[in-house]
């Protein structure tokens, strides 16, 4: 099961990825733009995550996947770390945000950063 340790290292082996706190949380960007936090007590992230596809999957594993009140009106979904079935699937969430926030500079540098393996 992943934890926070795990977040943070697979975050910041990300291109251009820094950790800053913010709001009293760790909180990690690519090139300054947040795509995942570690909010409260560390046991969920918060990442970025197109509304219409939050909703889905809030939906579908809503005990893996849910939408905090006070984002909402954002493109972010929590995800709760124990419910993670490995390492794999924490990078691959990971990967995703972190393709939401990238300047386009570094999407073209990393094309299959993140994306599944072609078969």
């Amino acid at each position: 099961m992943p934890d926070a340790e795990d977040v943070r290292r697979i975050a910041l082996s990300l291109p251009d990825t820094t950790e800053k706190i913010a709001w009293s949380m760790p909180t990690f960007r690519v090139a300054g733009k947040m795509f995942a936090t570690l909010p409260e007590d560390e046991t969920s992230i918060a990442v970025r995550c197109p509304k219409e596809e939050r909703d889905e999957l809030a939906l579908a594993e809503p005990g893996k996947f849910w939408i905090a009140d006070h984002e909402a009106q954002f493109a972010w979904v929590r995800v709760r770390l124990t419910e993670l079935e490995d390492e794999d699937e924490l990078r691959d969430i990971l990967a995703d945000s972190w393709r939401q926030a990238a300047p386009a500079r570094l999407l073209e540098a990393h094309p299959r950063l993140g994306l599944p393996p072609q078969g």
